[in-house]
């Protein structure tokens, strides 16, 4: 029996920030929306990041992408109702050896053009700016703009904006099926009292995070997804001593220090507990204090006083899918951020609503197509809920 239908010009799977912001942009075009979102909106991967909003480090085919997410991070209030803590305190990459260095120098030479405004700091200036810092720092670069905000203010507020612009939003309702043909697409959720909802689109959007592969396998498009599990932990307050958000060239830890004195920190992998849930182990947690002391030795008497994981979607390349489908017209994807979403989110929101209004975006995205990963048709109707294969150690930020 079907309980509730609804008929919208897109449909969208996941309520992370990704599709969040692709409904309120949708939204601001005139389009009707319905986003369907197996849990809350921003508790998966986009409410449990480190909480960098950083272009610094991105790869040049990202950046572009990145600009025009940083123009949008700078509106938040007037966009979604609330700045999510977001400030612009300066994003430094530590440089631990003279090869490190050379890597920075080499990135800020390629990246010129970008308006990143990058740095380099060794010697008695890095010193004299950053006396908290360990021996193990021998420089870094700095992109002063780049800064940091809370994930889980940030990445609800998407959807809650676009809620309030009159997308339908639809918490805890996992899509158990799909069917696309050239009439469009049909979304069925149902409920333990064997209940149904039913969506019907034209067109729709693929947001569903580390779940996405399975969607886009259906319409013969299957892509290598793995899923990773940062581990991530928060010490108590402790006296202010550092505005920068910090990362490590290479990969390792990374850490920022909120206005209340707490630092974030994140380095390594959790694991996963099932198809839905993952956490920090010991071991990982062990490690990520050791690398945390080693660069910030203030830190040593510091107590964690929480640690988390989550699920992100990962492709070999460490780029995203992000464009029309090439089997299924009417199909647009946007996962596989590869734990750096956070800050690209609201700027790819808007450019798969234009894909969706226009079939185009006025931003480049040719390196992302999924017809990199083009494999033979597969079935036309499968659940969507499994969780990926895992892969290993992360040194994503």
């Amino acid at each position: 029996m079907t309980a509730k239908r609804f008929v919208t010009d897109v449909a969208i799977v996941g309520g992370g920030i990704v599709g969040s912001s692709a409904a309120l942009a949708l939204r601001r075009m005139g389009l009707k929306v319905v986003l369907l979102e197996r849990d809350l909106c921003g508790s998966r991967s986009s409410g449990v990041n480190y909480g960098g909003v950083r272009r610094q480090g991105r790869p040049l085919s990202q950046l572009p992408l990145a600009q025009r997410a940083h123009e949008i991070w700078g509106r938040l209030p007037e966009l979604i109702g609330t700045d999510g803590e977001y400030e612009r305190s300066g994003h430094f990459k530590i440089a631990r050896s003279a090869a490190d260095m050379a890597s920075l120098e080499r990135y800020r030479a390629t990246t010129q053009g970008f308006d990143l405004d990058l740095e380099l700091i060794t010697g008695e200036r890095l010193r004299a700016l950053c006396p908290w810092l360990g021996a193990k720092a021998v420089g870094g670069s700095l992109c002063p703009e780049d800064g940091q905000a809370n994930p889980r203010l940030v990445s609800p507020a998407f959807a809650r904006a676009a809620e309030r612009a009159g997308a339908v939003v639809l918490e805890r309702t996992p899509v158990d099926e799909v069917i696309g043909d050239r009439n469009g697409f049909t979304l069925r959720s149902r409920n333990s009292a064997g209940h149904t909802l039913e969506v019907q689109a034209p067109l729709l959007l693929n947001c569903a995070g580390a779940w996405a592969g399975q969607l886009a396998a259906q319409f013969g498009e299957p892509v290598p997804m793995q899923a990773g599990h940062p581990a991530m932990a928060v010490t108590e307050p402790v006296p202010h001593f550092m505005d920068w958000s910090l990362g490590v060239e290479g990969g390792g830890i990374y850490c920022r220090q909120v206005a209340r004195g707490n630092l974030v920190l994140g380095g390594g992998s959790g694991l996963a507990l099932d198809a839905d849930r993952a956490r920090s182990d010991r071991d990982a947690i062990t490690k990520l204090a050791a690398q945390a002391i080693e660069l910030i030795p203030a830190l040593r008497d510091a107590q964690l006083i929480r640690t988390w994981s989550g699920t992100e979607g990962y492709l070999p390349d460490r780029e995203p899918v992000l464009g029309c489908s090439r089997t299924m017209p009417g199909l647009i994807h946007g996962f596989g951020f590869a734990g750096a979403g956070f800050q690209i989110g609201p700027a790819v929101g808007e450019v798969l609503a234009e894909l969706a209004r226009d079939g185009r975006s006025s931003t480049p995205i040719a390196a992302f197509g999924i017809e990199r990963f083009a494999a033979p048709p597969t079935s036309q109707t499968a659940p969507i809920a499994s969780a990926p294969a895992s892969i290993p150690e992360l040194s994503h930020r």
